[in-house]
C-alpha cells in the first residue's frame, strides 16, 4: 500500500491530547486495510520521526437516528503511535 494512502487524518480529541502530553503518543485515522508495519513506515517517512510502538484498533460506527430511519456511521481504524523520546510532530504542537 502507498504511504500516502495509509494515514488519512490526525484524530484530535481530549484523550489524544492527554496521551500526547503524558506519554508522547499521537493518534491517527488510518486506512482500514493498513497493518502496523505499513503505519510505522508511513509515519516515519512522511513525518520524519522515529516510531517506538504502534497500537491499532477497529472502531465501530455508531448507530444514529434520522427521523424514523436508523442509520449507521462508517466503521474506521485508529492507530496510536508512540514516538521516541525527544521526538515531536510540528502539527500537534500548537494544539
Amino acid at each position: 500500500m502507498d504511504i500516502y494512502q495509509v494515514i488519512k487524518e490526525p484524530h484530535i480529541t481530549e484523550k489524544s491530547n492527554i496521551q500526547k502530553e503524558a506519554s508522547n503518543q499521537v493518534t491517527f485515522k488510518v486506512h482500514k486495510d493498513a497493518n502496523k508495519i505499513e503505519i510505522r513506515r508511513a509515519v516515519e517517512e512522511l513525518l520524519k520521526v522515529k516510531v517506538v510502538d504502534v497500537k491499532v484498533m477497529n472502531v465501530r460506527g455508531k448507530k444514529r437516528r434520522m427521523g424514523r430511519n436508523v442509520g449507521k456511521r462508517p466503521d474506521w481504524k485508529k492507530a496510536v503511535v508512540k514516538l521516541a523520546p525527544g521526538e515531536n510532530i510540528e502539527f500537534f504542537e500548537g494544539m
